[in-house]
């Protein structure tokens, strides 16, 4: 008896032991678990992090798309000499606006040429046919999406003052396209022929270099200034 009690008793810390190993085996493969989720979280949330961007030393979240709807619409134009961040008036203009997000989204505005500068008056871009700086430089300026807008010119509080947007066209009143201007002063003889449809919240700086660089006698510049891409944000 006392032998097989020993006995016994031998196997009973054996148990424990195997017990106790099992436990620790399997807090330990759920603290691994948790340490690699919690790893994923923070790389995903690292990855989120890498996709926002700053303008003017603010740091907002891009996103692919933003309804032409919503009383709240915000660019970024990123241009080789710095960001611009403009404000979009989709309840005064909703078709140019619509017109714009949708173009800016397709990434059409993509490495396209600031083709008409003339400081003290406007900077221009939006012509396809100035894509990367190439194509047949006399014909800048007639280019454009395929796909025109009509004039928006009901809301008179709109006007082409400095740093607000404008929609370029043709003769044709209803001609507007993909191709828009910033003011660089307020022109207001431009008021009631051409839609206004934003303005610039920041970098008006950025615009001002822009305007400043060197153009030939078509007030096309010498060395091309780029628009590199044109993101819809969900706000300022």
């Amino acid at each position: 008896m006392p032998h097989t009690n020993r006995k016994k008793r031998a196997v009973q810390p054996k148990s424990r032991n195997t017990m106790y190993i099992a436990a620790g085996i399997l807090i330990v493969a759920l603290v691994g678990g948790t340490g690699f989720y919690l790893y994923t979280v923070n790389s995903n949330a690292a990855n989120t992090s890498s996709n926002t961007a700053s303008c003017g030393g603010g740091s907002k979240t891009s996103t692919s798309s933003s309804s032409s709807t919503s009383p709240f619409v915000y660019a970024r134009i990123d241009t080789t000499l710095g960001c611009i961040e403009v404000e979009l008036f989709p309840s005064s203009a909703p078709a140019t606006v619509a017109n714009f997000v949708s173009l800016a989204n397709s990434g059409f505005y993509s490495n396209l040429v600031w083709h008409r500068i003339v400081a003290g008056f406007v900077v221009q871009t939006g012509d396809s046919l100035t894509k990367n700086g190439g194509g047949d430089r006399s014909l800048w300026g007639t280019g454009g999406s395929g796909h025109t807008v009509p004039l928006e010119v009901t809301n008179t509080s709109l006007r082409n003052d400095r740093g607000y947007l404008g929609m370029a066209r043709g003769t044709d009143i209803n001609s507007g396209t993909s191709q828009f201007y910033i003011n660089l002063a307020s022109n207001p003889t431009l008021d009631g022929k051409y839609t206004v449809f934003g303005k610039v919240i920041t970098g008006m700086a950025v615009v001002d270099a822009i305007a400043s660089v060197p153009v030939n006698s078509s007030s096309q510049p010498i060395n091309p200034v780029f628009v590199t891409s044109i993101t819809i944000l969900p706000g300022p």
